[in-house]
Parts: C-alpha cells; sequence; structure tokens
C-alpha cells in the first residue's frame, strides 16, 4: 500500500516542519548570536537556535539532535533549491539558442 506523501519537494523528500529554508532573515538576531559570516546563509535561523543548545550542553553529541537533524536537512533542502534553480536556468537557456 502505499502512502499519499505530503510537504514534498525535489526527488520525493519530505520535509520536516522548521527546516525550510529562508530567504527573510533577522540579520540583527544573526548578528547578535554571532553566527560567522561564511555560515549566513538560509538556513541561519535554525543554526542560532543549534548553537545556543550546543553551548548549554557543552558540546555533548547526544543532545541536540533533532536541532543539528533540523540543520542539516535545511542546508540539504537549500541545496535541493539550488539544484532545481540550475536545471531551470539551464531550461531558459536552452529555449534562448
Amino acid at each position: 500500500v502505499a502512502q499519499k506523501i505530503t510537504n514534498q519537494t525535489m526527488g520525493g523528500h519530505r520535509v520536516t516542519p522548521g527546516s525550510e529554508p529562508k530567504k527573510d532573515q533577522d540579520l540583527q538576531a544573526i548578528k547578535d548570536a554571532r553566527i560567522p559570516i561564511a555560515w549566513r546563509d538560509t538556513c541561519s535561523h535554525i543554526l542560532i537556535d543549534l548553537n545556543k543548545c550546543r553551548r548549554e550542553t557543552w558540546w555533548n553529541p547526544n543532545k541536540c539532535e533533532h536541532p543539528r537533524h533540523l540543520y542539516e536537512e535545511c542546508e540539504y533542502n537549500a541545496y535541493l533549491q539550488r539544484v532545481e534553480a540550475k536545471v531551470q536556468e539551464d531550461k531558459i537557456r536552452k529555449s534562448m539558442d
């Protein structure tokens, strides 16, 4: 019996609520959380909570599993969005030739 999967993105990947990449973010909150510039991307809003949890638990690898999973999934979803944007761009360029 096939299950109907909701909240799908490219490739049938199921998106966990809260792990969606966001383009519009609170830049002041990211700055206040001292997120390094290299890590400020569409998933920075999740990294703030993850780093807070890490600091509170002294970077215990058994803690903060859920926020870490959300962050890693967000990064994966952002990657899928970039791939899809590139595919669309290539289609447009090919149709123009």
